[in-house]
């Protein structure tokens, strides 16, 4: 049998949010809001222990360009579309979401350095 078969390759994608309403970043998140990012980070922490999300984080920036991404692993295009639309913060329509096929070229991860 072949190895590829016994062992599945991994594929990278990376997701990328940006709050549907604005005003959230600038005047600040209504109760709604603040719950579902609640609900959205602690998705995201457990997909980090899992093992599926390699990191994911925002920009810092308060205008219209600001956004968030995640990246992760998974087996395939139609597993990460899910992924995605599971997130808490896309389901319920407080972030918009976009997602891309990822390949990481270099990762350094000594050098990253967080809160």
């Amino acid at each position: 049998m072949n190895a590829r078969r016994l062992f599945r390759e991994v594929d990278q994608f990376l997701y990328r949010i940006q709050p549907v309403r604005h005003d959230m970043l600038t005047s600040g998140s209504t109760e709604f809001e603040s719950r579902i990012v609640s609900e959205h980070f602690s998705y995201l922490k457990q997909l980090t222990k899992d093992g599926v999300v390699i990191l994911a984080g925002r920009t810092q920036n308060t205008d219209y360009s600001s956004f968030g991404i995640v990246l992760f692993n998974a087996e395939t295009i139609q597993a990460a579309r899910e992924i995605m639309l599971n997130d808490p913060a896309v389901k319920n329509n407080v972030f918009r979401a976009e997602l891309f096929p990822y390949k990481m070229a270099l990762f350094g991860p000594d050098n990253a350095k967080h809160d």
